[in-house]
């Protein structure tokens, strides 16, 4: 096993797949510029639910680029090398559960790691379904699941507790830009120490912004399972929506617009002096 996990480790390690996850973080970062972009759309100049403020949206305007085929396969290419980068953090911390002292420590960095790599890799074949010219919405996906398992005895309790998980994740990604934790990711010794600050402000703001739009996503799923009604069920996209539909919530979607860009900012500086130690 031990060797199975070096061979392993070998490969995520290897200079090739650095380089080409940080290709995904600079894809990372743009669509979540672009996403901050069709928010600001959709909080100024289009009318809600005209198109989707989440990723399908962005990589969906990534397509209709001059180029936007090669770009998305690029983008695919780049996620998917970054999810491997993430289990490979997985690999390299999963002795630790095996010394007493430090296994909730371990546990946490491997669980972090591990839902990071679920993420870029779900995002990489959303890309491909895209660069093959399918169609894919994931707010209509997250609507029909959630309606499904509703079916299900017990299945509101299933979709109150995702709700509640989104809710919380929410709750830890503001938290983490409160607190300036996601300066981890950075290598502070390659940055230049002027850069540092800026990196901090963006980064701040990107946290916060994000964090606020999951806990609202969860928020609605909860919701959705209280009155059966799935179709608030919608994920990224129905949050961004939501927010711009309260009093003020056209300065408000500014504000989160402004953030998700920021956080874009913030994945670019992130591939620009990435840090593979996420214990420190």
């Amino acid at each position: 096993m031990h060797d199975v996990v070096a061979h392993a480790r070998e490969v995520t390690d290897h200079p090739v797949l650095t380089h080409l996850a940080r290709v995904g973080l600079v894809a990372y970062g743009v669509l979540h510029v672009l996403i901050g972009w069709l928010a600001f759309r959709i909080a100024w100049f289009v009318q809600p639910r005209i198109e989707d403020a989440d990723q399908t949206g962005a990589l969906a305007t990534v397509g209709s680029s001059p180029g936007g085929g090669v770009l998305l396969w690029l983008i695919s290419l780049g996620l998917f090398a970054l999810a491997l980068w993430q289990g490979g953090e997985v690999l390299r911390w999963w002795t630790g559960l095996l010394r007493p002292g430090h296994r909730l420590r371990v546990a946490y960095v491997c669980a972090k790691c591990g839902a990071k790599a679920v993420v870029y890799g779900v995002l990489g074949v959303t890309g491909l379904f895209f660069a093959v010219g399918a169609d894919y919405d994931a707010a209509a996906r997250l609507r029909d699941l959630t309606d499904e398992t509703l079916t299900f005895p017990g299945g509101a309790l299933l979709v109150i507790a995702a709700g509640l998980a989104v809710a919380g994740v929410g709750a830890y990604v503001t938290l983490r830009g409160f607190t300036g934790g996601f300066m981890r990711d950075i290598d502070l010794h390659a940055a230049p120490d002027r850069y540092e600050p800026v990196i901090e402000r963006i980064g701040r703001v990107g946290y916060v912004a994000k964090g606020i739009a999951f806990a609202v996503s969860g928020g609605l799923l909860v919701y959705a399972a209280a009155t059966a009604d799935v179709s608030t069920a919608t994920g990224l996209d129905g949050a961004l929506n939501a927010i711009g539909a309260v009093p003020t919530g056209q300065w408000l979607l500014t504000a989160v617009a402004v953030g998700f860009a920021a956080f874009g900012g913030y994945a670019l500086a992130r591939a620009r002096y990435p840090d593979r130690d996420p214990s420190t």
